[in-house]
């Protein structure tokens, strides 16, 4: 029966109607359970999973259990046409040696490089076709060009004495806009051959790149010595420079000749659904739960990420990389629609695939998103949450935002989870650049990245169900859904460290 007055008196409480009770909050964290969690990494990382390679029919299975777990919950899909599912194109291509060629010209004398005895192919994001431009031999490491004039580099051919030692400088180098990158290797003989053997192969391109230029080369010290020393330069000098500097080969042009050829095309599957937040404006803002749900196949050419097989076991499940992460994202969004009423924001639950080969879902969502990427206010990444220790979370980006005393403030306000949230404990293993987060981070977007480190069984069989801690996991993923709820209720979204902006947003 319709009681007016009674339904007036609750609309003049306030708040009455426009925020969770601390019952309710608790209720839905403790929908996340040791018996839930156990049970979906069990389905995930099956050995009839075969350790969800990118691409792969059991990929796609994986996808399809995600999005009908997402449907069972009423998220509204975010994915292609109307679908939970969002895929993005990938292609098998394979270098032709026998039709690509190189040479400098200038200089002493023109001097001719040979693929596979002087040079290899170590990007194939390039179309088959001429590549030339004056040369340049840049020293020290690429983080001094942060202050350093590289206008005058686009266009050219850059032998690098020190590469980019991550993605995020490799980026950078790659926005200076140059015809082509080499970088150079003192590699001995046996290691060379190793390395041009497996080029030959059949390689997937990373969906996430643009086709095009730059090409980028790897060149062995003995070949290119002599292409600088007419100019003074020496490479052994070079690679041990401390300081940033880039030198012009007067008179100098490497021209390359590449060809490729396209062997198959296929794509790949991330999987997306939303749930709507209750405030009229700021359920146009978004926290994004994020995961990667692919691992690196089975043992042998097939697989990939070292994975070897141990006695009659090929198959490396990937139980606690990631499937611990995916299923963090669904007991996550199976906690946030028990909520009455929902958060303010809404949220994203997101599991894509092909992390392994190089963060290719994230990058292609990062680029294709349902929403517009500035209405995303926090991205809370979860990968490799199912072992090591008991009461410990590294919880990565802390100090690049707010985010981090957000996350030490909910943290303490929840002891019975026992759980204490610690900084990258691992600076040098540069784990900032090597999991999905980071093509948020780079999108401007804050990030929080939830990681319990690796262990021996990394990207090797051992990798199984019956070694998660799901008891460690559920309290994890509880104290994720407490700090997602805090964000998405907030009156203000996340602020970025001013200096961490610099760094790795603009690049400055």
């Amino acid at each position: 029966m319709h009681h007016p007055l009674r339904l007036l008196a609750l609309l003049l409480l306030p708040g009455a109607l426009t925020a969770q009770t601390p019952a309710t909050v608790q209720r839905a964290a403790q929908s996340i359970t040791p018996e839930d969690i156990r049970r979906r990494i069990g389905i995930i990382a099956d050995d009839s999973m075969r350790g969800r390679d990118t691409p792969s029919p059991e990929l796609d299975k994986v996808a399809t259990y995600i999005a009908g777990e997402f449907r069972r919950l009423g998220l509204k899909p975010g994915g292609d046409s109307g679908t939970f599912v969002q895929r993005y194109a990938i292609n098998r291509v394979q270098f032709v040696p026998e039709s690509s060629a190189a040479f400098v010209h200038g200089g002493a004398s023109d001097v001719s490089l040979t693929y596979g005895k002087d040079y290899l192919f170590i990007d194939n994001a390039f179309e088959s076709g001429d590549y030339a431009g004056d040369l340049v031999l840049l020293s020290g490491p690429v983080a001094g060009a942060l202050t350093a004039d590289t206008a005058a580099l686009a266009g050219k051919m850059l032998i690098f004495a020190t590469g980019p030692r991550n993605r995020a400088e490799r980026q950078r180098v790659i926005a200076w806009k140059p015809a082509g990158i080499v970088l150079i290797t003192p590699a001995p003989d046996s290691v060379w051959a190793t390395i041009a053997a497996r080029n030959s192969r059949v390689q997937l391109r990373d969906p996430g790149r643009q086709v095009g230029p730059p090409i980028i080369l790897a060149a062995r010290v003995s070949s290119l010595q002599p292409v600088v020393t007419p100019f003074g330069a020496d490479l052994a000098a070079a690679q041990s420079a401390t300081a940033f500097e880039a030198r012009p080969l007067t008179g100098a042009q490497l021209h390359v000749h590449g060809r490729i050829r396209a062997v198959e095309r296929n794509s790949a599957p991330n999987v997306v659904g939303i749930l709507e937040g209750s405030d009229p404006r700021l359920k146009n803002e978004y926290v994004v739960y994020s995961a990667h749900m692919d691992h690196v196949g089975v043992a042998g050419p097939a697989g990939s990420g070292g994975c070897r097989a141990q006695g009659a076991d090929s198959i490396c499940n990937g139980a606690d990389d990631d499937g611990s992460g995916t299923v963090a994202v669904i007991e996550a969004a199976e906690a946030f629609v028990a909520l009455t009423p929902r958060p303010k924001r809404s949220i994203i639950f997101l599991t894509v695939s092909g992390e392994e080969k190089g963060l290719w879902g994230s990058a292609y969502f990062a680029e294709h998103p349902p929403v517009p990427i500035a209405s995303i206010v926090a991205d809370l990444n979860i990968d490799m949450v199912g072992r090591n220790w008991k009461d410990t979370v590294v919880v990565i980006g802390k100090e690049h935002s707010d985010l981090g005393a957000t996350l030490n403030r909910v943290a303490a306000a929840h002891p019975e989870l026992h759980m204490r949230p610690i900084d990258d404990i691992w600076p040098q293993e540069n784990f900032y650049f090597r999991s999905d987060h980071f093509n948020f981070a780079r999108k401007g977007v804050p990030i929080l990245f939830f990681f319990s480190g690796t262990h021996p069984d990394y990207h090797q069989p051992g990798d199984s169900p019956d070694k998660i801690d799901a008891e460690k996991e559920a309290r994890i993923v509880r104290l994720a859904f407490y700090l997602g709820l805090d964000v998405a209720n907030s009156a203000e979204r996340p602020k970025w460290n001013p200096d961490s902006y610099k760094r790795i947003v603009t690049g400055n």
